[in-house]
């Protein structure tokens, strides 16, 4: 057998199982989110200090699931027992928790569907599915066993800041670069949270302070996977969310800045991107 034909051998025996309209796949991805965190008080020690730092580092350490064929996707969080809080003497407690959120997309049909929680209250947002403008770039490197391509996107974000001992919240706004790392070995427009829209599977996202990295993938698993919406939740679209997000968070700095009012304690927590 010549060489030509080998070659056709083994890259027919590569795409096989990803040509199957039944193709699917799961892949696991570990997120990391950097936080500022501005700590003024006079009855906070720096072992204190140090405790919500620490605690507050390992929420925004979290584990995903994505599984997906050609047009579905399910991305949602690895629940985790014991999940950590934060909690102080001085009678500072901030807790933050996202286990219901859960995103399905149909890259297909331009839809999206989230389900989240809102101060205790679960949302289902519906709403179409925006495709990101990226920039297709000459880099490569290799992620386990896969070859993956740059891609980068430029676009206006916002950042927020509220604190304990604040009645409002600072807002600024600022353009950032967006890079990821996507792998045509895997012909899927898909990828974890809301980024997709690139001839393959993205496996790695560098968005300003938030970093998510694909640590393992398994295609056609021997079980079919269900790639269902979530339904549970009141039903609204994405601005309509948006702005009650920041009346709720407006409530609750009003409400916790009366209630703290003279003590001298603040904490300021500033999350970018």
């Amino acid at each position: 057998m010549n060489l030509k034909w080998v070659l056709i051998v083994i890259i027919f025996a590569f795409a096989k199982p990803l040509i199957a309209q039944d193709f699917q796949g799961v892949a696991t991805y570990k997120s990391r989110r950097q936080i500022d965190i501005t700590m003024d008080s006079t009855q906070m020690n720096d072992a204190m200090q140090k405790q919500i730092q620490e605690q507050l580092k390992k929420q925004f350490q979290k584990e995903f699931t994505l599984q997906f064929d050609r047009n579905e996707s399910l991305y949602k969080e690895n629940e985790k027992l014991d999940a950590p809080s934060v909690g102080s003497s001085s009678g500072v407690q901030i807790k933050i928790s996202s286990s219901n959120f859960v995103l399905y997309k149909n890259t297909a049909a331009g839809t999206f569907t989230k389900q989240d929680e809102l101060f205790g209250k679960i949302f289902l947002i519906q709403d179409s599915l925006p495709k990101p403008n990226w920039k297709l770039e000459k880099d490569q490197k290799s992620i386990g066993d896969y070859t993956c391509y740059k891609a980068t996107l430029t676009r206006e974000v916002k950042e927020k800041q509220w604190g304990t001992a604040s009645d409002s919240i600072a807002e600024t706004k600022h353009e950032k670069t967006v890079v990821v790392w996507y792998t045509p070995q895997i012909p899927v427009t898909n990828g974890p949270q809301e980024y997709w829209g690139l001839p393959g599977l993205i496996l790695e996202v560098q968005d300003d302070k938030l970093s998510i990295l694909c640590s393992s993938i398994v295609l056609n698993p021997n079980e079919k996977i269900d790639i269902e919406a979530p339904d549970k939740g009141k039903v609204i679209d994405q601005e309509s969310f948006n702005t009650l997000q920041e009346e709720k968070m407006q409530e609750w700095m009003e409400r916790n800045s009366n209630n703290r009012k003279g003590d001298g304690k603040q904490i300021t927590i500033k999350i970018g991107g």
